[in-house]
């Protein structure tokens, strides 16, 4: 005991700067997490018919859609390119209170698109497809273009009222050409668009690979998609990330008949943690619908690098999936899922999380909400700094306590 007071004494003179450099230490060595999902639960579902029509438009072709926590309600972009009726997107109020059930998704308001000379786009001048919602109030919409007109895709900015309000750059080695040697497949490019939660970042991918970076996806092939990264106080893009899809799940019947997987939404979980909705559709055999947690932390960066075929793709890190949901464990039946949000979370803490259809405006497919509930496991906790000295004290006390009583 006396040789603990003798060396108690002398170490309250230890200097703060040690401990501040210990506390330092122990910070970096355990650094927070990213958010992990750790399970999903089917909460229930709602439909509409096709030729459902509220405010003398065709209700339908859902394939984007974002929450708004202040007013509780839901905004779903339209994929009509203007044709049944203006390019548009509807405010939806949804009640997840106790699950989702029929007649529990209710639309509320038809909001037309202008384009920059404040007028309705002109049929077939756009495909919209994702929409996200800005803490400013405003939403910014993708749209895929059209390949085969050499209509470029775009990621522009709107407010909710509808008026175009800023167009992003998009890089060049998306915009389609007339040999198709390089650019965006038509009907498989900008399908996703997200938010991270502290609205610096927007993302955006290709549904299947650019025609300069490899095959469309197929039975037994995959297809090299790329993640488009947003700086959004810089106004410009500023990464870009390799995702390789998933093949096309099964083969049509007959089988010389259309088939395809694709990329067809993105949600940020943090600036490097997404949810991903993968689509394949064979003729005869329906939809297959598969739910992926992805990693961006590791990814390379191939901004640079105008065309993977010409390079070896194995040399690149590509976005991290893990499979969360085959769609096909609930027992539905599918229809064309291509948009997801987080809702508010439920009475016992876990997200919810929304997805949508595009019912391609077809009798024979219909309009789908989903409804489910995410759990996560949340950062690991780092101790108070106040904590951490007590720690640091507490072992250099403990080392010093060693090395006096080897030396007596």
């Amino acid at each position: 005991m006396q040789k603990i007071t003798r060396f108690l004494k002398p170490l309250r003179k230890i200097s703060l700067s040690l401990v501040g450099g210990f506390t330092t230490a122990i910070i970096a060595a355990h650094p927070s997490e990213a958010v992990t999902i750790t399970g999903v639960d089917f909460l229930g579902q709602s439909t509409f018919p096709t030729q459902t029509f509220f405010q003398e438009t065709q209700l339908g072709g859902l394939s984007g859609i974002t929450y708004d926590p202040a007013k509780n309600v839901y905004y779903s972009i339209s994929d009509d390119r203007s044709q049944f009726n203006p390019a548009r997107f509807y405010t939806l109020q949804i009640d997840i209170s106790d699950g989702l059930e029929q007649g529990e998704v209710t639309p509320l308001e038809v909001t037309t698109l202008l384009n920059q000379n404040n007028q309705p786009f002109p049929a077939l001048s756009l495909d919209p497809e994702g929409i996200a919602l800005t803490s400013n109030g405003t939403v910014f919409i993708s749209s895929e273009g059209d390949a085969n007109q050499l209509i470029n895709p775009f990621v522009n900015e709107f407010s909710l009222s509808g008026q175009q309000l800023k167009a992003l750059p998009v890089p060049e080695k998306f915009f389609p050409t007339a040999d198709k040697s390089s650019g965006i497949r038509n009907n498989l490019s900008f399908e996703s668009l997200t938010l991270t939660p502290n609205q610096k970042y927007l993302f955006t991918a290709t549904e299947n690979a650019l025609f300069q970076d490899g095959a469309a996806a197929d039975i037994n092939i995959s297809s090299p998609s790329r993640i488009l990264k947003y700086d959004l106080s810089a106004g410009k893009p500023v990464a870009e990330f390799l995702y390789v899809t998933e093949p096309v799940a099964a083969a049509p019947i007959p089988a010389t008949d259309f088939k395809t997987n694709g990329l067809v939404d993105l949600l940020a979980v943090d600036d490097n943690t997404f949810l991903s909705l993968e689509r394949s559709f064979s003729v005869g055999v329906g939809n297959t619908i598969k739910l992926f947690e992805v990693s961006l932390e590791k990814a390379t960066d191939i901004s640079n690098i105008n065309s993977l075929s010409q390079i070896d793709i194995k040399s690149i890190k590509t976005a991290k999936k893990e499979l969360l949901l085959d769609f096909s464990e609930l027992k539905l039946t599918l229809d064309n899922i291509e948009g997801l949000t987080f809702g508010p979370d439920l009475a016992d803490g876990r997200k919810s999380l929304i997805v949508v259809s595009d019912n391609n405006f077809s009798d024979t497919q219909f309009t789908q909400i989903l409804a489910f509930g995410v759990k996560t496991r949340s950062p690991r906790e780092v101790p108070e700094p106040s904590a951490i000295a007590s720690f640091a004290f507490l072992a250099l006390v403990g080392l010093q306590l060693k090395r006096r009583v080897h030396s007596s």
